[in-house]
């Protein structure tokens, strides 16, 4: 029954999130809104979205800095109907870790006194004393090809924010469905929000595309090769999402590539949720415990 409340779910919204775990993270965290032209269904594999929306997070939740940002991001997640979420950052820690279920761990998290950092580093010391190496990856990381480990030093501030300041404040919200941890809940009646990991860089190399030299750093202008780059991953993604020239020039200007993660994490979450054998996931020994990377 539950798979069949997820398949029959109305959605007219998916919206993809380029988390950042920065301290002023509203000036590089990317929102993307695409739109349906029909209430989305599950078996709706080669949907035709419209880009309807693209911004910095720190517009609309009024100020850049990261729990202004996070307060909106949890707001809009619980308020919102029917609608969709791909947010790029990791949900969940590795077994290995030995931080208990989902529910344990993030209270682990939000219990952690210091900062994300020191957090990352407790974790290396766990990882050192029970396995005798200083990182693991999660199954759904290496099947997926996840750039990094949910707690390597590149990524440790997004998975510390986002599982303390946004899925510990949604954890408990009947309004939304985060998966692949409440399947459970999934019969009890209808969510405004289903909330997924996504992965840009797990999504294009899934569709074929190049995954690197499309990213700018230290804020410079791009460069000739990182516009080359983008504008062949919009050449196919054109397929699914019709996009304005103006949204056009906001992703080729971008100089962190933040904008075209955004509609990446959204549009690659969809594809990966519709083909998912949701069945499967829940079953799995490891997914609901860890984490599931829809892409």
């Amino acid at each position: 029954m539950r798979f069949r409340r997820i398949a029959d779910a109305a959605i007219r919204t998916v919206i993809g999130v380029d988390f950042s775990g920065a301290a002023q993270s509203g000036k590089t965290a990317w929102i993307a809104e695409l739109s349906a032209p029909a209430p989305l269904r599950l078996a709706d594999r080669s949907p035709r979205f419209r880009l309807v929306s693209l911004q910095p997070l720190g517009r609309p939740a009024g100020g850049d800095d990261r729990d202004r940002v996070n307060r909106y991001l949890v707001d809009r997640i619980a308020s919102q109907s029917e609608t969709f979420w791909g947010c790029d950052f990791p949900f969940g820690l590795p077994i290995e870790l030995a931080l208990g279920d989902w529910r344990d761990q993030l209270s682990h998290v939000s219990a952690f006194v210091g900062s994300a950092k020191e957090f990352g580093l407790s974790l290396v010391e766990t990882t050192e004393r029970v396995l005798g190496t200083k990182h693991v990856r999660r199954t759904t990381d290496r099947e997926t090809q996840t750039p990094f480990d949910c707690y390597h030093y590149r990524i440790i501030y997004q998975t510390y924010h986002g599982m303390r300041e946004v899925l510990a404040e949604l954890a408990d919200d009947r309004n939304v469905l985060v998966l692949p941890f409440q399947y459970h809940r999934a019969g009890r009646g209808p969510a405004s929000s289903i909330l997924v990991e996504a992965c840009p860089s797990s999504t294009l190399k899934r569709l074929g595309l190049p995954h690197q030299r499309y990213k700018q750093s230290g804020g410079k202008p791009p460069e000739t090769i990182h516009r080359r780059t983008r504008r062949t991953i919009l050449q196919t993604i054109s397929n699914y999402v019709d996009i304005s020239s103006h949204r056009r020039r906001v992703i080729l200007q971008d100089p962190g590539g933040d904008a075209l993660d955004a509609v990446l994490a959204g549009l690659g979450a969809w594809l990966g949720f519709s083909r998912a054998d949701h069945a499967a996931i829940q079953r799995h020994p490891r997914y609901a415990r860890e984490g599931f990377v829809y892409c």
